[in-house]
């Protein structure tokens, strides 16, 4: 006769089982709301599209914008985060960055003010590093969609977002050599958060480095932000790359940047992302102003 201690580890055992299919259930149900939204979202353009300033901390003016997609916010989605997070473990990665792409550039040359349409602003599209390794992405189609809308090439710089690293660099190498073949440029992101090395940034060779916003915040008082920051500057000389600096948030930082010679600035004390397109404000020492190159 089976005692009552193995009836209640057989029950407990079923009980385990039934609560991990439920939650099976649960989480594939969530999943199937969530990639149905997605492909909703594609549809239906339901993204914001914002612009963030970024300017020459040198001669005051505005050089261009940083396009920025966000989602729609729903019960499905808790943050931005969470919504790129599950973007990315789903099959639509290539036909999401492409409605990315598009969406920016078109919202970009929409809201641009037409006093300002003959700048030739640069417009940052964050890009997934394997679309473009994809034979899938057809450069053609964006040269396509650039000419339509009066966009040259040059204008465009793909900021590369992700923080997994590149494996094949010699293949990369080879692609982005195509790329700039027609005009684009690139810009590393991330630049000192641990996830790019510096081998990424000697194979790659930016046009630009997008130096990660815990190397600025309160870099005026941090010595040991200041020599990192240093030594990328002086690979940036040799490597005739410029640096833009995220995430400037204080005068102090900017005041700082400024001083050591810092290409570029982008960060919401120049100015915030917004749906408009406005110049950044910037405010050195005892002056301000707001200007397009």
């Amino acid at each position: 006769m089976e005692s009552a201690v193995g009836q209640r580890i057989k029950t407990n055992n079923l009980f385990s089982f039934f609560k991990y299919l439920y939650s099976q259930h649960q989480s594939s149900s969530l999943y199937m709301k969530r990639l149905k939204a997605l492909k909703q979202i594609i549809q239906h353009n339901d993204l914001h599209t914002y612009f963030q300033p970024i300017v020459d901390l040198q001669s005051k003016q505005t050089i261009g914008f940083e396009a920025l997609n966000r989602p729609i916010p729903s019960t499905l989605f808790n943050s931005v985060d969470q919504f790129y997070e599950f973007v990315g473990q789903t099959d639509c990665v290539f036909l999401f960055e492409c409605f990315c792409r598009n969406l920016s550039l078109q919202r970009f040359k929409e809201r641009l003010h037409k006093d300002l349409a003959n700048k030739n602003f640069l417009v940052f599209l964050n890009i997934h590093p394997n679309v473009l390794l994809d034979k899938k992405y057809h450069s053609g189609e964006t040269l396509q969609l650039l000419k339509e809308l009066g966009i040259k090439p040059q204008q465009v710089v793909f900021e590369l977002t992700e923080r997994s690293a590149v494996i094949d660099f010699v293949e990369f190498e080879r692609v982005l050599s195509h790329y700039r073949s027609q005009g684009y440029r690139i810009a590393v992101d991330d630049v000192g958060s641990g996830y790019n090395s510096l081998k990424t940034l000697i194979y790659l060779k930016p046009e630009f480095i997008k130096l990660d916003r815990s190397l600025i915040q309160f870099i005026d008082k941090n010595s040991e932000q200041q020599q990192l920051v240093t030594l990328l500057m002086k690979y940036a000389e040799q490597a005739n790359t410029k640096i833009i600096a995220e995430g400037i948030e204080r005068q102090e930082e900017l005041d700082y940047l400024h001083r050591i010679g810092i290409h570029y600035a982008q960060g919401y004390a120049i100015g915030k992302p917004a749906k408009e397109i406005y110049m950044g404000k910037i405010r050195v020492g005892d002056h301000e102003d707001r200007g397009s190159h």
